[in-house]
């Protein structure tokens, strides 16, 4: 990274501990990660290995136990819009139509009315929803909703969005074509972009650099650039080359963690 170039997002030694039952339980220690604006990150590891708490520490939902998260070099203290967040499972409003929902930031920070209308229609063309603008979730297929997930976030003035593996509930076709509409988005929007995923092949797929976690306590392990011409072909030597490198990886830490 170059020193010219200020990181949207800094972590620094940044741990985290709970209470459960009278136990404490460190899920995190001394992660180090520099995201500068424009990249799409992909954080990897075993379940319980930490990656949803940075990705919510980074969202301003857990506090750092130790360490300091920053963005644009000023503390996380707190959710803020500048940070979106896209779950697995959409979270959106049931009893709102896509527009309202996609609107709903811009409208909670009392936008004006037409500028609010030019907002939502600009993202509802973006991610191909113009036809759905006045339908309900649950009238949506499983690839619709997490859509109007993403342009809710847009909507909302994102400068970084954080995504919580967004495709994981979805069948792999949908998951395939949505993969590559959030590329397309990303290429156009150049956003940055934080992105959890079990899957080794979505995160080579769609990242520029992929973080390897280690579990007990959660680390960061490995910083991998992925320097692949895009658009990339899951065939091809080098992706599997890099797709076994990175199992490798993760199959010694489960080694670890059972031992």
């Amino acid at each position: 990274m170059s020193s010219a170039t200020p990181p949207v997002l800094s972590l620094r030694n940044v741990g985290k501990t709970f209470d459960v039952q009278g136990r404490r339980i460190e899920a995190l220690r001394n992660a180090n990660l520099d995201i500068t604006r424009g990249e799409f990150v992909c954080l990897i590891g075993a379940s319980g290995c930490g990656k949803s708490t940075l990705l919510r520490i980074v969202a301003g939902f857990e506090s750092a136990s130790s360490g300091e998260a920053l963005m644009w070099g000023r503390p996380i203290k707190g959710p803020d819009p500048t940070r979106g967040m896209v779950f697995q499972d959409y979270g959106l409003f049931p009893w709102l139509t896509v527009r309202d929902n996609i609107g709903f930031g811009p409208a909670s920070r009392r936008r004006p009315r037409k500028e609010i209308k030019e907002t939502v229609d600009h993202f509802i063309d973006l991610v191909g929803l113009a036809r759905f603008a006045d339908v309900y979730p649950h009238q949506l297929s499983g690839g619709m909703k997490q859509r109007v997930a993403i342009a809710r976030v847009l909507a909302n003035e994102a400068e970084m969005v954080l995504m919580d593996e967004p495709f994981g509930a979805l069948d792999a076709m949908t998951r395939e074509r949505l993969q590559d509409e959030l590329l397309e988005l990303w290429e156009r929007t150049k956003l940055t972009v934080l992105f959890v995923t079990h899957s080794i092949e979505e995160a080579i797929v769609l990242s520029n650099r992929v973080i390897v976690m280690s579990a007990g306590p959660g680390r960061i392990d490995s910083d991998i650039a992925i320097e692949l011409q895009r658009p990339r072909d899951v065939a091809g030597a080098e992706f599997n080359a890099l797709r076994r490198s990175l199992a490798d990886k993760l199959h010694s830490h489960h080694a670890k963690v059972a031992a």
